[in-house]
């Protein structure tokens, strides 16, 4: 069986359980993920299947992967992952993979892109301390000494410094799975996930 679909963020709520508690949730539309390509050992060495998930107009659909979708025999889409299965497994292109897999699943793990936050001081990415703002001191935000003097005359690598903060690929793992709604795709996970909303989110079981 597929451990993986491709789905879209939706936004956060929040649930009542059996004890009449509130969970925090986030929605997520999963699915369905139509296969386009099957990897075997035999073919590429290892074992594979193709997925895709999210709506595109044909127009914006170049040639070569028109020809891609047309071989599988499924639906052009935006995203597409590859995603490893077990070495025996068959699969078939134009099989669909839906939410009804993780009906049964209790954990999963999420993975998204992060929001992008720009260029962002060293206060705000690594939450340094700010400087004092009296007796004539003009060090507010800035980060303090990078390095040493004449050894080793440089700067070494990895020193927390300010940069871009953000846009990176994020997995939040374990998160409970509180409700599988196969008739709308939909699964809720309880607590946040990365990204913004209607961004691309993999969800594998844990």
């Amino acid at each position: 069986m597929i451990n993986t679909i491709l789905g879209r963020k939706i936004g956060m709520t929040q649930v009542w359980d059996d004890n009449d508690n509130v969970v925090p949730v986030t929605v997520i539309q999963a699915g369905p993920c139509a296969i386009s390509q099957v990897k075997t050992k035999e073919s590429d060495g290892y074992c594979a299947v193709q997925i895709g998930f999210g709506d595109i107009k044909i127009k914006n659909v170049t040639k070569p992967m028109r020809g891609h979708f047309a071989k599988a025999g499924v639906t052009p889409v935006r995203y597409l992952r590859e995603v490893h299965v077990p070495e025996g497994e068959s699969h078939e292109c134009g099989e669909t993979v839906t939410v009804a897999n993780f009906a049964d699943c209790k954990l999963v793990d999420v993975t998204g892109r992060s929001k992008g936050k720009g260029f962002q001081g060293t206060i705000r990415r690594w939450n340094f301390n700010a400087g004092p703002k009296t007796h004539g001191s003009h060090n507010y935000r800035q980060h303090g000494s990078i390095g040493q003097c004449s050894t080793p005359s440089r700067v070494h690598k990895g020193v927390k410094m300010p940069g871009h903060m953000g846009d990176d690929r994020v997995t939040v793992r374990n998160l409970q799975v509180v409700r599988v709604d196969e008739e709308q795709n939909l699964i809720l996970v309880k607590g946040a996930v990365p990204g913004a909303k209607n961004g691309l989110v993999i969800v594998r079981m844990a």
